[in-house]
């Protein structure tokens, strides 16, 4: 990091916490108890304070990493500080966490963007600072920071153990991401994820070979046509059923391979990836949850998805391939018709933006759900189109384990998309400057506006005289 890029690096880090522990304090004088969730974890978290490591509350359904970090933090602290009684593990002081794990976050987002994009000498330090910044801001994640939730600690150690990866510290990746696993059990995916990127990096070194023998250096591997996708299909089957390339993966992802195994063992012991209460989080195929991300997608990432030149673009594609359209959106309306689920949760809890979703948009009418697939194409295409300067393996087995995170979901929640779009958009070319601001100045609104609503516009329910809040 050059030293003009240091400074201000270090700058927007102290400005964007002082701001965050400015809005962390009017959080927390304003809603001083537990909310929504924070009812479950922050008595947990308690609990571990006091020592009472067996005592477990079965409405939790995640791992207890987070409140084994918080104790492993706020313990010490305390002792050193000399703080007794209800201060120590209070929930103003368990919120805390996240606020340090927010600043984690800034930190390896900016060390992602500088690692994966650093043969693109063009993009300025200051463009890196901002695109740092942006996503740092990201709503869905940058709310969950002035909560007990288990989001921003999630991220920081799924984004640690990605970038130790792409470093080649494959078995610190791993520890970390089994800190991760601890935090969120699908998490795991991301593991998946880390160690398909050493599996994407074989294939195509092995792919751009193969091109070459053949002498077939015009064919390429992202135009998309049915020919090219059955040759990168025959390479793959060829290529994994090679003894002598499986033993090289092995001997490369190994300790994922580990990682995942032991998984797979804690899956079989407690009968399924839940703990706690399953009757609420059942896995399913719920395949319209991957057109809902994608749209989620698409809102945040306007400034780069939904341009003029990439609508003409899309309108162009669409003239060109009218065949291959109406198969997807033949396919599209039948994943609906067939795999929608709507879960009880959505349609019950008023304090989340994603009941008035559902009712505002999709339960006006019966066709809304299929009148919306054009939206879901464009966006799937505008999605994938901003990804293909990546290489084709890279892309496929980011699309294997973004499937694998959303389809089994059953309830659509808009945390289980932060991570999935923050590897997305940090491996997406740099926009514009203009493009980045605009983002930015998005994001912040954003913010402001969730805040200002979850601080200022309250409400209560008919049979009870607790105040209600709408958050994410």
């Amino acid at each position: 990091m050059e030293r003009s890029a240091a400074y201000g690096f270090s700058a927007v880090m102290s400005g964007a916490f002082l701001l965050s522990c400015l809005l962390f304090a009017a959080v927390n004088r304003v809603q001083r108890g537990p909310y929504m969730d924070e009812a479950f974890h922050v008595p947990q978290a308690q609990a571990y304070c006091q020592g009472r490591f067996l005592q477990w509350d079965p409405m939790i359904t995640t791992l207890p990493g987070l409140y084994l970090v918080s104790v492993g933090i706020v313990k010490p602290v305390a002792w050193l500080c000399g703080w007794t009684g209800s201060v120590v593990c209070s929930t103003g002081m368990l919120r805390f966490i996240n606020l340090l794990f927010s600043a984690g976050n800034l930190y390896l987002l900016y060390l992602l963007l500088s690692k994966i994009h650093q043969k693109n000498k063009a993009v300025s330090g200051f463009q890196r600072i901002l695109s740092t910044l942006t996503l740092a801001m990201f709503p869905t994640l940058y709310f969950f920071t002035f909560l007990y939730y288990t989001d921003p600690g999630s991220v920081f150690f799924t984004l640690f153990a990605y970038l130790m990866c792409l470093y080649g510290n494959h078995k610190t990746s791993v520890l970390l991401g089994f800190c991760g696993f601890m935090f969120r059990q699908t998490n795991i995916v991301w593991t998946v994820f880390c160690a398909g990127n050493i599996v994407a990096e074989k294939l195509n070194e092995a792919w751009k070979t193969e091109l070459q023998k053949k002498k077939d250096e015009k064919i390429s591997s992202r135009k998309g046509s049915f020919s090219d996708w059955m040759r990168i299909l025959q390479f793959l089957i060829k290529y994994l059923t090679s003894p002598k390339n499986l033993v090289t993966l092995t001997a490369l992802t190994w300790p994922y391979i580990i990682l995942v195994a032991g998984f797979c063992v804690f899956v079989f012991i407690n009968g399924g990836i839940v703990v706690g209460d399953r009757s609420s989080h059942e896995a399913c195929l719920h395949f319209p949850q991957l057109f809902y991300f994608l749209s989620f997608t698409v809102f945040f990432s306007f400034p780069h998805l939904v341009t003029p030149s990439k609508i003409k673009k899309f309108l162009l594609s669409l003239r060109k391939h009218p065949v291959q359209y109406s198969l997807i959106t033949a396919i599209s309306l039948f994943l609906i018709w067939k795999f929608t689920y709507v879960h009880k949760y959505l349609l019950a809890d008023n304090r989340h933006y994603t009941f008035y979703v559902w009712r505002k948009v999709f339960q006006r009418h019966e066709l809304v759900k299929y009148l919306l697939v054009p939206v879901y194409i464009f966006s799937c295409w505008s999605f994938a189109d901003t990804l293909k300067s990546k290489p084709i393996f890279w892309i496929l087995m980011y699309f294997v384990c973004l499937l694998a995170v959303t389809v089994p979901q059953k309830l659509l929640e808009f945390r289980y998309f932060i991570l999935p779009f923050l590897i997305y958009r940090l491996n997406i070319p740099f926009p514009s400057l203009y493009r980045q601001l605009l983002e930015l100045a998005f994001y912040i609104a954003v913010n402001a506006i969730t805040l200002y609503v979850f601080l200022n516009k309250t409400f209560q329910w008919p049979n009870s005289d607790e105040i209600q809040r709408f958050m994410w």
